[in-house]
């Protein structure tokens, strides 16, 4: 934004602002970098390692109880852009929760929205409103706002998932809301197949006619989406096309995203491909479920295996490489469905594919 010089010796001038500064009010025409010709975001493109986060989990495993760590035992991906907020981008939160054999995590529910992918392991339940899931790789789990949710473990390996959450959002509007659930004591049911899976994952193009089943106003009434049925919707799609493919998460009662305020897509990069390079208004938080390859976000390079977390900011050209000989498949949450909703969503691919 334009500015016009004065005089800044004139007495009257340093009077007004003087008077300004004393009532918290500042002059429009003395400020800099408030209208700027794109973006320029404050989060970093940054790497969490897969090996470091593991290593890590397990010392806090060992050391922190879940007493002791508030009831969840999470390390908090804290982006070096963001003056030591614990958040991935300035839109979303994101951690690794790692839970020890035979261990659980009681009940609480809070406004900011959550979702749950898991990296490895298949021992943990997680119960939603009372709905038993059972958590296994590759798996995305929802857990919408102010549904209580708990964990329980129910073999002696540890597990390890993603949390991303869209606490930075729901803090800045001032509308954070927690509380814990009626017990300390964790419902430890199972069930060989979640309620909302017998309702909702009914296969492609089929829903419950919304007399007999309404689903939930604000969220998916889906609340896990298994990784086979992932896998072979992206096989299908890439037996049609030489090219990355990328797949939406979606509410099957609307077509939606499943979240109001997250989306969540996977991508696969058949092996030795290069993606398009690609920008978006909005943040992203990305994780790798198979493979490596190179992730290359506003001119970074960062070396990619399975496990590994990143952060996209806000108009950051983004690439990703796949190695030889498997495929590269990449979890991602942005928060483009509230760009969307207020206007604000714009993204770009370059023309030339590599």
């Amino acid at each position: 934004m334009g500015t016009r010089r004065f005089d800044d010796e004139d007495p009257q001038l340093d009077s007004l602002y003087g008077d300004l500064a004393d009532l918290d009010l500042q002059p429009l025409w003395r400020l800099s970098g408030t209208l700027t010709d794109e973006p320029v975001p404050r989060a970093q493109p940054y790497r969490w390692r897969a090996k470091q986060l593991r290593e890590l989990g397990e010392r806090a495993g060992r050391l922190v109880p879940i007493d002791r760590g508030g009831d969840r035992r999470v390390l908090s991906c804290a982006n070096p852009g963001l003056a030591g907020a614990p958040h991935a981008t300035t839109t979303l939160w994101a951690g690794l929760q790692y839970l020890g054999g035979h261990e659980y995590a009681p009940a609480h529910r809070h406004t900011p929205a959550a979702l749950r992918f898991v990296f490895e392991g298949a021992g943990v339940w997680t119960l939603v409103d009372g709905d038993p899931i059972h958590m296994s790789r590759g798996d995305l789990v929802l857990t919408p706002s102010r549904t209580f949710h708990e964990h329980h473990n129910t073999t002696a390996d540890p597990m390890m998932w993603l949390d991303v959450l869209d606490v930075p959002v729901v803090s800045y509007l001032e509308s954070i809301f927690y509380e814990d659930g009626p017990s300390d004591d964790v419902d430890r049911r199972t069930a060989t197949r979640s309620a909302a899976e017998r309702r909702w994952a009914l296969g492609s193009g089929l829903t419950p006619v919304a007399r007999d089943l309404p689903a939930p106003a604000d969220h998916s009434p889906l609340l896990v989406y298994r990784w086979s049925d992932t896998d072979k919707a992206l096989r299908m799609l890439a037996g049609d096309v030489e090219r990355d493919v990328r797949l939406r998460f979606t509410d099957p009662a609307r077509g939606t995203d499943v979240m109001p305020t997250m989306r969540c897509e996977m991508q696969r990069i058949p092996a030795g491909r290069t993606t398009t390079p690609h920008r978006q208004t909005g943040s992203r938080v990305g994780a790798v479920l198979n493979g490596t390859g190179t992730l290359v976000i506003a001119g970074q390079e960062f070396n990619v295996q399975p496990g590994d977390v990143f952060a996209v900011p806000s108009w950051s050209w983004c690439t990703l490489a796949s190695g030889t000989p498997e495929d590269l498949d990449v979890f991602t949450v942005s928060d483009a469905p509230i760009l969307e909703a207020i206007r604000l969503s714009r993204e770009e691919w370059q023309e030339e594919r590599r």
